[in-house]
């Protein structure tokens, strides 16, 4: 008779088995404070368990922290490297992402973004693939030899490992690190440019794609990238798959400013950081002058930098607002010279204000922006751009914008060009006012005046007595206006001018008229400009 064998200490131990990885569930499921006081009431023999959740839970946590941990504390963490670990924690938990990140050069973003966050992704999802490209393939190829180094060194600690037979450094697949069965997931690289027939992501990165300065100022090689990117790497893209692009900012149509222009640039989440803050609608919510990464680049060490690079470097590397190369009508020390910020402007006591509107009108390209822009002027008759709205909008949304930037600005006149329409500007503008009054937005405000403009003169019969105020120094920027700056440096007579440039320059010729700068409050019956100077 055979005796059946006493599993009665086996199922013991499945048992507290069991019970302990419930355990463990449980305290993962806890805050950092609740975890700290379970730690400092236990045993030194369950405080070292616990410290090992705590090290998956840290390796499972993001990107940084993940480094942090596998490098014993020497990877490097800023306020700026968290916004990427946000990003790639958001795309890992299953929402699709399009993500622009522009930054300036030396401040972590490629390896972050294109080695340590790639690493986490497919510790996370060994099941899903991951394309990375760079303005070349070497470039990309070395991100894709770092990340499979990485897997070989980390892998046991992961969860992951290489498949014996794909261990490239441009494409590899990975394994379970025990059984070494082929998962669904994997990496590829590519220079941008490069064919990627055959091959899908869950997630494509384009870190730099652009080279250097001559590059950026190359008609034809701006024009390859964008072709690659719409027609090669867009198509790549699995179904619900996410896409981020990170770069430096070389010229006002490198492959961020083309996303920017994009029908679907609505789609895409803009994180811009600008090397120091010049904005109060900062992506790290920082005050003005204060520099991204202080540790590592105070503010005296980027002003040292500023003097070596020169203001056109400076101004696309570092601050990712690329100025183009000057035309013939105005110049960047016009702008730059005379900018007042935030602050000064407290000061200062607005007699007048006006919103401006050039909308889309022709049949090109050229017009499929509406121009909407804000301008003051004070006592002494100095102007000040106060705001740049412009953007493709149909008639429903510019009458709206332009109804509510009054409301903001608390303009007395709107300024609209009525060459395209006739009347039908002004019905957009008051049916506009009609709707936001109903809606209880216009909290009982006066309707501005709308003025017509009819733009029959030449383009430089407008443009230059405005170019010459600026010359000046009678117009101050209150801020930056990259886009709106750009097109008037650029603009040479003879070009189809941007709509922007046009608002702008409606609403401060309005302005600086003799005839309606002497508009005093006896002028509106309902005394709407009682109280300014």
């Amino acid at each position: 008779m055979t005796t059946a064998p006493d599993t009665t200490g086996e199922n013991a131990a499945v048992q507290g088995a069991e019970e302990l990885l419930a355990l463990v569930a449980q305290y993962r499921r806890l805050n950092r404070a609740q975890r700290r006081r379970i730690a400092h009431a236990a045993s030194p023999e369950v405080r070292t368990v616990l410290a090992g959740v705590e090290r998956d839970m840290a390796l499972e946590r993001s990107p940084g922290s993940m480094s942090a941990i596998l490098t014993d504390g020497k990877e490097q963490q800023a306020r700026h490297l968290d916004l990427i670990d946000d990003v790639f924690r958001d795309i890992a938990r299953g929402r699709p992402r399009k993500v622009l990140i522009t930054m300036p050069p030396r401040h972590g973003k490629s390896r972050r973004a294109a080695r340590w966050a790639p690493l986490w992704f497919l510790a996370r999802h060994p099941d899903r693939r991951v394309m990375i490209a760079s303005y070349s393939a070497d470039l990309a190829d070395d991100h894709g030899r770092w990340i499979r180094d990485a897997i070989n060194s980390y892998g046991p600690q992961l969860g992951i490992a290489l498949h014996a037979g794909s261990k490239a450094a441009n494409r590899f697949d990975l394994a379970h690190p025990d059984t070494g069965d082929r998962f669904e997931g994997g990496l590829v690289t590519a220079g941008v440019g490069g064919g990627l027939t055959g091959k899908g992501a869950h997630l494509a990165i384009v870190d730099d794609p652009i080279k250097d300065a001559a590059d950026a100022e190359s008609p034809t090689m701006r024009r390859r990238l964008w072709d690659w990117w719409t027609s090669v790497l867009n198509t790549r893209i699995e179904p619900g798959g996410s896409i981020l692009v990170i770069q430096t900012r070389w010229h006002e149509q490198d492959l961020a400013g083309r996303i920017l222009a994009g029908e679907d640039a609505d789609d895409w989440t803009i994180l811009d950081l600008p090397a120091i803050c010049d904005s109060d609608n900062d992506a790290l919510g920082r005050a003005v002058g204060e520099a991204l990464w202080p540790r590592r680049y105070a503010v005296k060490a980027l002003e040292k930098i500023r003097r070596a690079v020169g203001e056109r470097v400076w101004w696309s590397l570092y601050q990712q607002k690329p100025r183009p190369l000057e035309g013939g009508v105005w110049k960047w020390p016009w702008i730059t010279d005379h900018r007042i910020t935030p602050m000064a402007f407290r000061g200062i006591d607005l007699t007048r204000t006006v919103v401006a509107v050039d909308h889309a009108g022709g049949a090109d390209d050229v017009n499929d922006e509406a121009g909407l822009c804000a301008a003051g002027r004070d006592a002494s008759g100095d102007l000040y751009v106060l705001a740049d709205k412009s953007g493709r909008m149909g008639a429903d949304q510019w009458g709206l914008a332009a109804c509510r930037l009054a409301l903001e600005m608390q303009a007395d006149a709107i300024v609209v060009e009525a060459n395209f329409g006739g009347d039908m500007a002004q019905q957009i503008i008051r049916q506009a006012w009609k709707d936001l009054a109903a809606q209880g937005e216009s909290r009982g405000t006066l309707m501005p005046r709308i003025i017509e403009v009819h733009a029959k003169q030449g383009k430089r019969l407008r443009a230059e007595p405005i170019a010459q105020l600026y010359a000046q120094g009678l117009v101050h920027h209150l801020g930056e206006f990259p886009r709106l700056e750009g097109q008037m440096v650029t603009w040479i007579p003879g070009m189809d001018s941007p709509d922007r440039m046009d608002a702008a320059v409606h609403a401060l010729t309005e302005l600086a008229d003799p005839a309606a700068a002497a508009v005093s409050s006896g002028n509106y019956s309902d005394q709407r400009l009682v109280g300014r100077r």
